[in-house]
């Protein structure tokens, strides 16, 4: 059972591995809440196009990775804000398109072909110790936000126009968040590739949402199962041999199938108290006074 944590390169696999789970199982409560699941697929085929360019420059990848994801995010709001087009189209066009930019410089650049399978599917034999580092100051850094702005983050994410008429910032709040989320898809690539990634951001929030109606229980219970998936996905692609992003994103999918089949033999819950947004906290923001 402890022959994997004898290499190095496991235990700095599985670290990453447990890190990123609850760093995507964190985002993800905000990203599904706001009916946005798609911007997690969207924005990691974009960050693709990023790391290639990033590549090509030979520029920092994380930087510009970052930078990248970033762009992206605030062209998608832009593009859906004052072109009257819908989100997810927006999504579609940018993200593909950035995608596409990837892989005509990779078809170009035969250099980097080597590395794109372990972007697309994840790979932790190439999980560096500065990769890991990287990963802890992104989560530290992603609490630290979530937790300084959370009332603001919690009124954005449920009533964007609302937050506004009580003087929340929200052109700053989604900025901020879609920082914070290109950081996070960035970081999560090493692990578990652009095409898994979508999952890690969706499965935990949603299994954590039907377990329950508190926002900050299924805060906290999003990042532990996220977590949890992570550090079990990585300890089983050991022994079975196959792609560490799958193996978490699979991992993850046979608790959403037991929550699932758990909320439906238990009792009937009355009341959504998630959809009333905590209003005794909320309530505290008014204009001019943020809390």
């Amino acid at each position: 059972m402890f022959e994997p944590f004898e290499y190095q390169f496991f235990v700095r696999g599985i670290l990453a591995a447990t890190l990123v789970g609850g760093l995507c199982g964190m985002i993800g409560v905000y990203i599904v809440l706001k009916r946005m699941s798609y911007i997690g697929h969207g924005l990691s085929h974009a960050v693709l196009g990023g790391a290639v360019v990033s590549f090509v420059l030979s520029i920092n990848f994380l930087i510009g990775a970052t930078v990248w994801g970033f762009f992206c995010a605030q062209l998608i709001a832009l593009t859906a804000k004052k072109r009257k087009i819908a989100a997810d189209a927006a999504i579609g066009v940018i993200t593909t398109a950035s995608f596409a930019m990837g892989i005509v410089l990779i078809s170009r650049y035969k250099s980097f072909t080597r590395d794109f399978e372990a972007a697309l599917f994840g790979n932790i034999l190439g999980v560096s110790v500065g990769d890991l580092m990287a990963i802890v100051v992104t989560t530290l850094l992603t609490i630290a936000v979530l937790f300084v702005a959370y009332k603001y983050f919690l009124f954005a994410t449920f009533d964007g126009e609302v937050a506004q008429f009580y003087g929340v910032p929200t052109g700053w709040v989604e900025t901020l968040f879609s920082l914070v989320l290109a950081a996070t898809i960035v970081v999560s690539m090493q692990v578990l590739g652009v095409l898994l990634i979508a999952g890690a951001t969706v499965i935990p929030p949603v299994s954590a949402r039907m377990l329950s109606d508190r926002f900050r229980t299924v805060l906290l219970l999003s990042t532990g199962l996220g977590a949890a998936c992570g550090f079990v996905g990585i300890y089983l692609s050991f022994f079975i041999d196959v792609s560490s992003g799958a193996a978490v994103v699979l991992v993850e999918a046979g608790v959403f199938a037991l929550v699932m089949a758990y909320s439906n033999f238990r009792p009937r819950r009355v009341p959504n108290e998630l959809e009333n947004v905590h209003r005794a906290d909320v309530g505290r923001l008014s204009p001019g006074e943020p809390d």
